[in-house]
């Protein structure tokens, strides 16, 4: 199950937190409950995204791309994600995560997120993020446009572009 009354908190948390430009970094803390784990007794990895998630929607409201999201009737949907594991998360951790904006393509927004337990890297995902409405996709000219950062296009990391690469690659729809 979706863990809607803790994205409630965090949104309610960080309601007053001050505005963020958009490369800015939201700090957020959670804790690894009981529900979260599989039979290993770690962080599962569903749930993991789902954390992330807890994330991205309290930054989204820091910059102002939530604002312009309501007020274009536009919508955000992950197109894609890569995560990688590297520190077992177990129950009652602690972790703070880290949010952020890579930057763009024409098409996407990639943001990085890392959880962090007891100052180590525990994980860390990149995601693209597509701004829809109901014609499809909108551009990024206009969605940074419309959030008053008309500029903000920095260079995306050699790694992200590597990403980028791969999955134009990728065989789509997959083979049967």
């Amino acid at each position: 199950m979706y863990p809607i009354f803790r994205m409630l908190y965090q949104l309610n948390k960080h309601r007053k937190s001050p505005a963020l430009p958009l490369d800015g970094v939201h700090i957020s803390h959670h804790i690894c409950w009981p529900v979260d784990i599989d039979m290993w007794m770690e962080l599962n990895n569903g749930r993991m995204l789902s954390l992330f998630d807890l994330g991205r929607l309290p930054y989204s409201k820091r910059v102002p791309l939530a604002k312009t999201l309501i007020g274009n009737s536009w919508g955000m949907t992950i197109a894609g994600s890569n995560v990688r594991y590297r520190r077992r998360i177990t129950t009652f951790s602690r972790i703070e995560m880290h949010t952020r904006a890579l930057g763009r393509d024409a098409r996407f927004m990639y943001l990085l997120q890392t959880m962090w337990v007891k100052g180590e890297a525990a994980s860390s995902g990149v995601f693209r993020a597509a701004i829809v409405n109901k014609n499809g996709i909108v551009p990024t000219d206009e969605v940074v446009k419309q959030m008053g950062f008309p500029d903000w296009n920095p260079a995306l990391p050699d790694w992200v572009n590597n990403w980028i690469t791969a999955e134009e690659n990728r065989v789509w729809p997959p083979e049967t």
